[in-house]
């Protein structure tokens, strides 16, 4: 008898089907349990997959933020410079001579800071530095990257191969910052007038301050009025020259008599604007815009040109040169002393400070000055450069003023300033205004003296050369004209009378004047080639023929044969 099936149970003691059997049910196949464990294999291999791209992102993302704060990719300069954390700075303009020849302009490089927070090792990083750059003091090093700033600069203008071996360091928390270096490829040439910047590549001197003064300073070169070739030329030859009489320092400027653009400068000793820090505050000085001088003789050209140009005083007027003249406490002797009456023509050959002395005092003193104004020897010179001096004008203009003036003491003048005056007397009476920048237009020409008077002061300055102190600054086929300058330098108490400053001022050729030139020296010694003398024509004369042997052929002067000097006129017939 089959009996009943009890609800949950089977026929033949089964286990209950009911709804667990049907909720879990269950793999009956021996394949059931291999598939398990195989999904549990791919799960664990992809969440180890999963966690080393993690891992590899994150050293990615490190790797990645190390390079940009440590360094520029290793290999060649252009990858380094291409790496760099900043943009290329704004270039600074480049400077050029007259005829295009670069004299100043900028190159990338690369300056070294740090985020002293991202520096894992103050010390090691300093120790390491310190070995790349031994220039750079490990313990100051250490202080800066200790200081938790955000930015901190390490070297600046840094070299290619400094570069390298930093960023073969390896380590965080440097970087580098492209940056503007001014460069000079001519060294010490023209480095008064150039100037130089600071090591943010502003201006802080010369025609470098004024690019910053000027608000341009980018784009097209800013032309000079030098010539590179005249400028080399020229401080050459006072470099020679300083050292053969033994010269404390030396100066020289030429100047172009029409347009006043100046066409060569030197002030010796000089510096390299390369290396800036190196020069000596001396060597920085520019003497020839900047240095106030008495510049003794020479001014007997400006006097003398004053007395002509009044209409009041004549070539034939005379005056007395027998005595030295005795006023309060002063006497005023003449160094080649004739002891006779002379005429104007004799007075300006012979350098006599006596006859000087009486021509102006006879001129008037108000009316000497107001000469010696036009010709802008009373006033600051308004150039491009800052270096620019004051003259120093005496307290109170009187007659014993004057009469010392008139022959170049008593008022300190600038040796641009001199050959600037110089530059009226030969161009036909016409003012100048000195400039360091090419002029591509002539300017408007303001008369300061008859043309007549410029006439008289060629021929007067052609006599100093033919017969008088300035013999040997003449050059064949290019001739000079110009006068000599020997002034004893100022001490507290009176005058140095072993402490000489020497000058030649000239202008050539004689026969066209195109060009006004001073050679100046101060304190030169005599040589045995100069007899024992160290006065001006034994120095800044014969200096002033090898400049001009060397520059006229530059500046596309041709020589002149069988010229007819206007000394070999009936003025100058009874000159002695």
């Amino acid at each position: 008898m089959v009996g009943r099936v009890k609800q949950g149970q089977t026929s033949a003691g089964s286990p209950r089907l009911g709804h667990d059997l049907i909720a879990r049910p269950r793999l009956a196949t021996p394949g059931g349990k291999k598939t398990q464990e195989t999904m549990r294999h791919d799960s664990g291999r992809r969440r180890i997959v999963l966690t080393v791209a993690m891992f590899a992102m994150a050293f990615s993302v490190v790797a990645g933020r190390l390079v940009t704060l440590g360094m520029a990719p290793g290999g060649n300069d252009t990858q380094i410079a291409a790496a760099s954390t900043n943009t290329d700075p704004v270039q600074r303009r480049d400077i050029v001579d007259r005829n295009g020849e670069v004299m100043a302009t900028d190159i990338i490089t690369a300056s070294l800071y740090a985020d002293s927070r991202k520096v894992m090792d103050p010390g090691e990083t300093a120790r390491l530095l310190a070995l790349a750059l031994p220039e750079l003091d490990q313990v100051s090093l250490e202080e800066k990257l200790s200081s938790e700033r955000a930015f901190v600069w390490l070297k600046r203008d840094m070299t290619p191969r400094e570069q390298v071996a930093v960023h073969n360091l390896g380590q965080p928390g440097l970087g580098f910052q492209r940056e503007q270096k001014r460069v000079y490829p001519n060294g010490r040439v023209a480095s008064h007038v150039l100037g130089g910047v600071d090591i943010d590549n502003r201006g802080t001197s010369g025609i470098e301050h004024y690019i910053d003064r000027s608000g341009v300073m980018s784009g097209e070169p800013l032309v000079l009025s030098l010539d590179l070739r005249v400028q080399h030329a020229l401080q050459t030859e006072l470099r020679v020259a300083m050292e053969e009489f033994s010269a404390l320092g030396a100066a020289g400027v030429v100047m172009d008599i029409h347009t006043g653009e100046v066409i060569a400068t030197a002030s010796l000793p000089d510096f390299d604007p390369n290396d800036p820090t190196t020069a000596s505050d001396r060597a920085r000085f520019n003497a020839a815009t900047l240095g106030v001088y008495e510049m003794g003789s020479t001014f007997k050209a400006f006097s003398v040109a004053a007395a002509l140009d009044s209409g009041r005083i004549q070539l034939s007027t005379q005056y007395d040169a027998r005595e030295p003249i005795r006023i309060s406490r002063f006497t005023i002797n003449d160094y080649h002393a004739q002891k006779r009456f002379l005429n104007v023509p004799e007075l300006f050959m012979h350098s006599s400070n006596i006859g000087t002395a009486k021509m102006v005092l006879e001129l008037g003193r108000e009316e000497h000055r107001s000469f010696l104004g036009s010709l802008g020897l009373l006033a600051r010179t308004n150039i491009e450069l800052p270096e620019s001096g004051r003259p120093l004008l005496p307290a109170s203009w009187t007659d014993v003023s004057a009469m010392t003036i008139s022959y170049g003491h008593g008022l300190s003048v600038t040796p641009l300033q001199v050959v600037t005056a110089n530059a009226s007397l030969v161009n036909g009476g016409f003012a100048v205004g000195p400039t360091f920048l090419r002029r591509q237009q002539p300017l408007e020409r303001t008369r300061v003296m008859a043309s007549d008077t410029s006439d008289a002061m060629r021929a007067l300055l052609r006599l100093v050369v033919e017969r008088g102190t300035g013999r040997n600054a003449d050059v064949p086929g290019y001739p000079v004209m110009g006068k000599t300058g020997t002034a004893e330098k100022a001490r507290a108490g009176g005058y140095a009378r072993n402490a000489l400053l020497t000058s030649f001022l000239s202008a050539f050729p004689a026969n066209d004047p195109k060009y006004a030139m001073l050679i100046m020296f101060d304190e030169p010694q005599a040589t045995e080639n100069t007899y024992g003398y160290a006065t001006a024509g034994w120095n800044a004369a014969p200096v002033t023929s090898r400049v001009v042997r060397r520059i006229a052929p530059i500046l596309g002067l041709r020589p002149v044969q069988n010229w007819a000097s206007p000394v070999q006129s009936a003025s100058f017939a009874t000159v002695e």
